[in-house]
């Protein structure tokens, strides 16, 4: 299974995603398609990602620079470029996959749904003076 989102590193939130059972082009790609049908997705965006091939892929980087937006590829065997992701993947693991065995692969994903709806819009964090990403955003508007 592979997840592939976009945080905002306004305030930490999963602004859009998308989650197949292989990571591979059509999954990347309907992201960026998700991201820009988004609202307030316009300022300068900067995507950071690892260095998986369907981030390298010529089609995927063709999409982000005619969407406007600016890649950002973390250099090799260094997630500190990368490193709101990788703290968002962390937390996720350890609040959602180690706590609990799952079924199927579907009951994963559905989990998983619930779970960065719940990041968004119930998870306080102190450094957004104990309001969730999204009750963060509206304080701030």
């Amino acid at each position: 299974m592979s997840l592939s989102p976009i945080l905002d590193t306004f305030n930490g939130e999963i602004i859009t995603y998308t989650i197949s059972d292989r990571p591979n082009l059509k999954m990347v790609t309907n992201m960026l398609k998700k991201a820009k049908r988004k609202k307030n997705i316009n300022d300068k965006i900067i995507i950071h990602s690892d260095q998986g091939w369907h981030y390298q892929h010529a089609t995927y980087r063709k999409m982000v620079k005619d969407m406007g937006m600016t890649q950002s590829m973390s250099r090799k065997g260094n997630c500190l470029d990368n490193a709101m992701m990788e703290n968002f993947f962390g937390i996720m693991k350890s609040e959602l996959l180690y706590l609990q065995e799952f079924d199927s692969m579907k009951q994963f994903k559905q989990e998983l749904v619930r779970y960065i709806h719940y990041y968004n819009n119930h998870r306080i964090k102190l450094r957004l003076k104990g309001k969730s990403p999204v009750k963060y955003r509206a304080l701030c508007a």
